[in-house]
């Protein structure tokens, strides 16, 4: 997950306590064995030039931070890394966990991820969208997409939060869009679309999303904009078609939801929307690795409701939330309904 572990979404609006004792506890003990590190005795030669190098390589590591000029890892003649005379070994000046650079960026991403918490609690939690950026939007996906986030944005009466992309998460915004309904996002600085120079949205207000320099802050925004709180609140995960980025994404809501890190007091329903048959491969694998004992028989089809169109997908969180019929007036014109996929 990056710099930071994932940790179980807050079950309260603000940032949750549990959360900021843990992330004070890591500073503290981090701070702690640096200054342990570079102790040496006050007043002598070796104690000002453990100062000075202290000094010369927080004030590089924050320039190097503050202008994305990471310093290359493997690079043997990095100023991070030292090592013996034949080059056999490489390693940190320091302990690798109490590095200027490792505890910079351990609060830059702890910052972020607070920022994503403010805009959940302000926005309120929802509907989740993973999706690919690169589906254009003549694609009958596209449209699919766009009219099955908004008949949930008003089915759940709910926010809708997407990664604020192109593609498929620009179709779930415009649905949302169409309902009225409140619309928030985590933008990453880079996409593989039209969006990628710049940090701001072609037409979403910027109060309503945030732009995420790390990926580890931007999954915890998505997975907690998706915790529900109390029984009234309705929220969903809906995976659309996607790549490699989807799948990411996928399959860490799959590993949350199994090991209850997700859903543990109140369930959130996670659908798959299988499009033209688009993730039946997937689901094969996992017919496979039940055939092989990898997982168990029903474990991946009772975390997940896998859906071959909007009706069904509908239907479903309807009855997951125990929705009136009079709830249900659908306006889903040329969706593909169940078992008419092509």
């Amino acid at each position: 997950m990056g710099s930071i572990s994932m940790l179980s979404p807050s079950p309260c609006g603000n940032p949750c306590r549990r959360r900021q004792l843990v992330m004070k506890q890591n500073n503290c003990c981090l701070f702690g064995q640096a200054s342990l590190g570079l102790r040496g005795r006050r007043g002598s030669p070796h104690h000002h030039h453990h100062q000075q190098q202290h000094h010369h390589h927080t004030s590089s590591m924050c320039r190097a931070l503050n202008t994305h000029d990471f310093p290359d890892w493997s690079d043997r003649s990095s100023p991070l890394q030292s090592g013996d005379r034949d080059g056999a070994s490489h390693s940190f000046h320091c302990n690798s966990f109490t590095h200027p650079l490792v505890i910079l960026i351990h609060n830059k991403v702890r910052k972020e991820i607070e920022r994503c918490y403010q805009l959940i609690h302000r926005l309120g939690r929802g509907a989740v969208y993973l999706g690919s950026s690169r589906v254009n939007t003549g694609h009958p996906h596209y449209l699919q997409a766009l009219e099955l986030a908004r008949e949930i944005a008003k089915l759940l009466n709910c926010t809708t939060w997407t990664g604020v992309g192109p593609g498929l998460m620009d179709a779930a915004v415009k649905g949302a869009l169409e309902a009225k309904k409140p619309v928030g996002g985590f933008k990453i600085a880079k996409e593989a679309g039209e969006w990628t120079t710049s940090n701001f949205h072609p037409y979403l207000p910027p109060e309503t999303y945030l732009t995420c320099r790390f990926f580890s802050a931007r999954k915890h925004g998505l997975v907690d904009a998706a915790v529900r709180n109390k029984p009234s609140d309705m929220t969903a995960v809906v995976a659309f078609p996607g790549g490699i980025g989807t799948l990411d994404e996928i399959f860490e809501i799959l590993a949350l939801i199994q090991l209850e890190r997700i859903g543990s007091n109140l369930p959130v329903p996670f659908l798959l929307l299988n499009y033209d048959s688009f993730y039946s491969k997937l689901l094969d694998f996992f017919d496979d690795c039940e055939k092989w004992g990898t997982v168990a028989r029903g474990e991946v089809a009772s975390l997940w409701k896998v859906c071959d169109g909007n009706l069904e997908a509908l239907e479903y969180l309807a009855d997951f939330y125990s929705l009136p019929q009079s709830k249900r007036d659908f306006n889903i014109g040329d969706s593909v309904q169940p078992g008419m996929a092509s």
